[in-house]
């Protein structure tokens, strides 16, 4: 008995911008083989951004690496009365 594998390969990504919650997301992920690179990022509650650059195939594993960008919200200073 013979079986077929197709070859899998995809590509696709898609997006949220949400003003009203604040909700603003992506994602890219495309695959050839067993071959998948992607990337996603988030705005986070302080407002940075956080972007995963993601890898993996059979050979290297998993592998992300994470960037940080940042925050654009500022904390109160924090004043102590006594």
């Amino acid at each position: 008995m013979c079986f077929f594998q197709a070859h899998p390969k995809y590509d696709f990504a898609y997006s949220v911008a949400d003003p009203h919650t604040g909700d603003h997301k992506s994602q890219h992920e495309s695959r050839d083989g067993d071959a998948v690179h992607g990337y996603y990022s988030l705005v986070q509650p302080d407002g940075s951004v956080r972007k995963v650059e993601y890898t993996a195939d059979d050979h290297n594993g998993f592998n992300a690496v994470v960037h940080n960008s940042a925050p654009s919200i500022h904390p109160e200073p924090h004043h102590h009365h006594y």
